[in-house]
């Protein structure tokens, strides 16, 4: 003889509250697991468990991507949770979760994702648990994908518009708000490669070099003048792909150098991180 538990509305409630599972899904759990509620939640995680596993092969290229810094901005962080579809990333409870997972990572500072992943949601599950729930409520892959940090004396931070750009950038002495998101503004804008020329790994100096020479040859240039062409090219990438040597986006006359020296003057970058979607 089969006894059938009778589930109440208020412990249907009770379950969407902590998992924010559907009506129907969390009947359904409650009511497979006998009325135990632990019980409950553990089939509803199974079931996202089980659509994460059947989409593992998807591209999650949408997503939202925040920045944030501390208080008192000396430290910032980048999060980007991806999603397949930008429906999903428009999603109210989808945005509600990466807003609570940027806050968590600016608070608790973890070195890595994983570590960012393992840590404590709102004080029941880890990021990772509460993530496989609302997967299989959302039924899309979804993933903490990317999470960067910057320490220094001042943090500045911008996001684009749309929430698919984000960008941090640190400073060796305190500058203005304004000056701090506006050079943020321009990595976000001109995806630098590297700080200044001195920065820019060897291998992409190498690599640039090494296309200049095979363009000038193609141009037919005489072989005496291939090097120093090549190396004209190089000055030119530097001036296109180096934060500090780009040309300023809100006034092209002047550098980003000169930008940053106007604000205050003994002022550096000590690095930057940019995390864009697609």
């Amino acid at each position: 003889m089969t006894t059938t538990v009778a589930i109440s509305a208020a412990e249907v409630n009770r379950l969407r509250q902590t998992t924010g599972a559907g009506m129907m899904d969390c009947k359904k759990a409650l009511t497979e697991a006998g009325g135990d509620f632990d019980k409950a939640i553990e089939i509803l995680r199974k079931k996202g468990q089980k659509v994460a596993a059947s989409r593992a092969e998807r591209d999650a290229k949408e997503g939202i991507v925040l920045a944030k810094t501390s208080a008192d901005q000396k430290k910032g962080i980048l999060v980007s949770v991806n999603s397949e579809t930008d429906f999903v990333a428009r999603n109210e409870e989808f945005a509600t979760f990466v807003e609570n997972v940027s806050k968590i990572a600016i608070e608790k500072y973890p070195a890595n994702v994983d570590a960012l992943k393992a840590l404590t949601y709102n004080g029941s599950v880890s990021i990772n648990d509460k993530l496989t729930e609302l997967i299989g409520k959302i039924g899309e892959k979804l993933e903490v994908s990317r999470y960067e940090t910057i320490n220094a004396e001042k943090v500045a931070s911008y996001i684009h518009p749309g929430n698919k750009l984000a960008v941090i950038i640190g400073f060796t002495k305190t500058i203005s708000d304004e000056a701090g998101r506006n050079i943020a503004m321009q990595v976000a804008a001109m995806a630098p490669v590297s700080i200044d020329k001195s920065d820019v790994p060897q291998e992409i100096v190498d690599r640039e070099l090494e296309i200049g020479r095979e363009l000038a040859r193609k141009e037919g240039k005489p072989e005496n003048m291939i090097d120093k062409i090549a190396q004209g090219k190089l000055n030119k990438f530097y001036s296109e792909s180096t934060l500090l040597n780009q040309e300023y986006i809100r006034e092209a006359k002047k550098t980003v150098a000169q930008y940053l020296a106007e604000s205050n003057k003994d002022t550096k970058v000590t690095g930057f991180k940019r995390i864009a979607l697609g």
